[in-house]
């Protein structure tokens, strides 16, 4: 008999372990995903388009909070953990869970779940979200573009919206972000790649993704999301580490794999964090895999108009998951505010409404800076609405976009940019050039 699974998720990596693993296994049955981390995505369908034959129904998402519930109802034989950027006490205290319930529980590794690709793969993955896998991509495909390749960029998964129709999604100029209804989060990965001039696919189901783009493409970029293991098999596989979380890699799934795994690890944020950080960060790497190539960076930071800051009562808003379920308590803008100057960093939670509030309570390690949360045009609207309550003179806007674009922001702005520039040698330049050969 098939054994009935339940996959534990957050519309990304549970997706496809089913796409890949079980979709068309006759062995298994799955009987439900779960999710969490991100808001609205629970209470809906993994659609019959997606889930083929065998599922002529589609497969139903349900709250996680539920999991004992759910693996009693359905006598649930696995639970699959199937998400990212979690503590190993998180993924533990799951499992315990899970075999309390009755049920068996399995993490699936790269070797079930990793796609060959015909062209060269670089593969950039993290520690933990907020790492600077963004600026690292960047990098990585600017130094490929000149060097003649035509590179593509594949990002993880973010389908919020309707699953079926985000299958394969193909983002070559702003109005594709139109036309596919994408959220803040979203935006702030694919819009620089746009504005470098790479085209940008993403969705739900990563091997049509990866057909489509080895159209276009002689290199592939898989541009890693939280700090997931990459869904296609690297020539290079690169590993960002974050010396603010200076120890993260030895405490959070599946970071510690991406270390272990990688032929690179970027120790990155040198530039901001203490000598004493970026060595423990250093050396626990060392300590997971000696064998890989270290390179050192920073991410720069700059402002607009920096003499604007000087003096003034500023509202920092932040890249959102680094903050979220990234743990970080600030980011660039709080950094670029204390350098800059601010008279005051103005605490946003007095003001904040509805989602935004919510967002923290359910996340009580962000500090005094606003999350650029907009999953959805009503969560976008108590953004903005939260912004204009505050009594601040400036707005610093550190999310990688332009929010000002989006949302009307009536009071002052200033973008705060970085991107990455390694310290020394090796460079990625350096690591490079055997993809570069191909």
């Amino acid at each position: 008999m098939a054994q009935r699974v339940l996959i534990l998720g957050a519309a990304g990596r549970d997706f496809h372990n089913f796409n890949v693993h079980f979709r068309d296994n006759t062995d298994y049955e799955v009987v439900a995903f779960t999710a969490t981390q991100i808001p609205n995505i629970d209470d809906r369908l993994y659609p019959p388009e997606l889930a083929g034959a065998l599922y002529p129904k589609g497969i139903p998402i349900e709250p996680e909070a539920q999991l004992s519930g759910l693996i009693r109802e359905h006598g649930v034989d696995v639970v699959v953990f199937g998400y990212s950027d979690v503590s190993h006490e998180h993924v533990m205290h799951l499992g315990s869970e899970a075999m309390a319930a009755g049920a068996d529980y399995l993490l699936l590794g790269p070797r079930h779940t990793m796609i060959k690709s015909r062209v060269p793969v670089v593969a950039v993955c993290a520690v933990r979200t907020g790492s600077g896998k963004s600026q690292t991509s960047r990098r990585v495909a600017a130094i490929l573009r000149d060097a003649g390749k035509r590179v593509v960029v594949v990002r993880h998964p973010m389908p919020y919206g309707d699953l079926a129709k985000q299958a394969v999604q193909r983002f070559e100029s702003y109005s594709d972000l139109e036309k596919h209804e994408v959220t803040i989060e979203e935006r702030e990965e694919y819009e620089p790649h746009l504005q470098a001039g790479c085209i940008v696919f993403a969705g739900v189901d990563y091997g049509r993704i990866l057909s489509e783009a080895e159209k276009e493409a002689d290199t592939i970029i898989w541009d890693g999301g939280n700090n997931d293991t990459s869904f296609y098999h690297a020539d290079c596989y690169i590993t960002v580490v974050d010396p603010h979380r200076a120890d993260h890699a030895a405490r959070y799934f599946p970071g510690e794999t991406n270390v272990r795994m990688a032929d690179v690890i970027l120790v990155n944020k040198v530039g901001t964090a203490g000598f004493t950080e970026v060595e423990t960060a250093r050396r626990i790497a060392w300590e997971m895999n000696p064998a890989a190539t270290f390179i050192e960076a920073a991410s720069p930071i700059f402002v607009e108009d920096g003499d604007q800051v000087r003096g003034k009562r500023v509202l920092v808003v932040e890249d959102g998951p680094t903050l979220t379920h990234g743990e970080m308590p600030y980011g660039a803008g709080w950094v670029a505010a204390r350098r800059y100057g601010a008279g005051e960093i103005i605490d946003p939670r007095p003001y904040a409404v509805g989602s935004i509030r919510e967002t923290y309570d359910k996340y009580p390690t962000t500090g005094d800076v606003l999350p650029a949360m907009g999953y959805g045009a009503e969560q976008t609207r108590e953004l903005a609405q939260t912004i204009e309550n505050t009594p601040a003179d400036l707005v610093l806007i550190a999310s990688p976009i332009d929010l000002r674009r989006l949302i009307e922001i009536r009071k002052p702005a200033q973008r705060v940019r970085y991107e990455l520039q390694e310290i020394g040698e090796p460079t990625l330049r350096d690591v490079l050039q055997n993809v570069v050969r191909d």
